[in-house]
């Protein structure tokens, strides 16, 4: 077999091309040009004003950059992962949030495992809910826990889980939902912080608390009874509310009434006591002319209850004419 022409064959590839001198130093210089581009664009980074950069060194944490423009050693001497510390991230529990606005769609099939908890009187409750975190220490973020979302939302679970068995049913239903969601909270940041994960919560949630859907009628019979019996007792401490001040006030006024009354009559006693001694005292001063005062004025209250007067005359013995005094009157 005849061997390849290679020259016929380059000129073939190339044809006058194959003349044309290529010069060492263009070379060099588009070379070096290329990787001081790749430097510059290596070397600068962007931070947005939610993030905070962490730069590692060959993977080691060396330190962290503000938002706005920073440099950095070109990779893969260093490298950047930017961690959201200045936005509130979402964790949701038993259900999951298909579409938000005003009509937000949910969806919460496959998830009973999460949902389904056992209270402290062997009852079971439907329990979805939101943990609001924030990361506060980008470092502990990233190194101290493998996967610190995996971890939180482990431990939201452990904590929500044994805040709900210590409580009755009704109190997870009704009662007992804002001291089971600061209870949460509490335990849920005290876990976070001793693994380090770099999280403060903000908030934990009860989206929505349910009976299991086999034994929804018989709760919501049991609701509605208990609401019913509210209702009663509220209609009874109205109409306390009602006639109780009502018979007091009542009993008040009989009370303010006697003691008028009695107060009354004791001035008028006192009165007449005072009156019968002035008229004792000027009797024993001066006893003939207190009589005859006395009689005057018995004979005057006397005489103005009489309608008809009869003058008469002791020393005869017969009537005399007399004159009809209450006519002139």
């Amino acid at each position: 077999m005849a061997r390849p022409d290679v020259e016929q064959m380059f000129d073939d590839a190339f044809g006058q091309n194959r003349n044309i001198n290529i010069n060492p130093g263009c070379f060099m210089k588009a070379f070096w040009g290329t990787v001081a581009i790749w430097l510059l664009f290596s070397s600068v980074f962007q931070v947005q004003p939610q993030y905070t950069a962490v730069v590692r060194q060959f993977g080691r944490f060396v330190r962290t950059a503000d938002p706005g423009l920073n440099f950095k050693w070109p990779s893969p001497i260093e490298t950047v992962v930017l961690v959201p510390t200045r936005e509130q991230l979402k964790e949701e529990f038993g259900f999951r949030t298909l579409r938000a606005g005003v009509r937000s769609e949910y969806k919460s099939d496959g998830m009973d495992d999460v949902r389904l908890m056992l209270t402290g009187d062997l009852n079971v409750a439907d329990v979805q809910w939101v943990v609001q975190y924030t990361i506060s220490d980008p470092q502990a973020w990233l190194f101290n826990t493998r996967n610190p979302t995996e971890t939180l939302r482990d431990l939201s679970e452990v904590s929500m889980r044994k805040v709900v068995g210590d409580r009755l049913v009704d109190e997870v239903l009704t009662s007992g939902r804002d001291e089971i969601q600061l209870e949460v909270k509490i335990l849920l940041q005290e876990a976070m912080t001793l693994y380090g994960t770099g999280v403060t919560i903000d908030l934990v949630q009860l989206q929505d608390v349910n009976p299991p859907d086999p034994v929804k009628p018989a709760f919501n019979a049991v609701n509605e009874a208990t609401q019913e019996k509210e209702r009663l007792i509220n209609q009874a401490q109205q109409e306390y509310n009602q006639q109780i001040p009502m018979a007091r006030g009542e009993a008040e006024k009989t009370v303010s009434e006697s003691e008028g009354y009695a107060s009354r009559r004791v001035n008028e006693a006192r009165g007449d006591v005072a009156r019968f001694n002035a008229v004792r005292a000027a009797w024993e001063n001066a006893k003939e002319v207190t009589e005859v005062r006395l009689y005057l004025e018995a004979m005057e209250e006397l005489v103005a209850r009489v309608a008809k007067i009869l003058v008469m005359d002791g020393r005869v013995p017969s009537f005399l004419p007399y004159m009809d005094l209450g006519a002139s009157q």
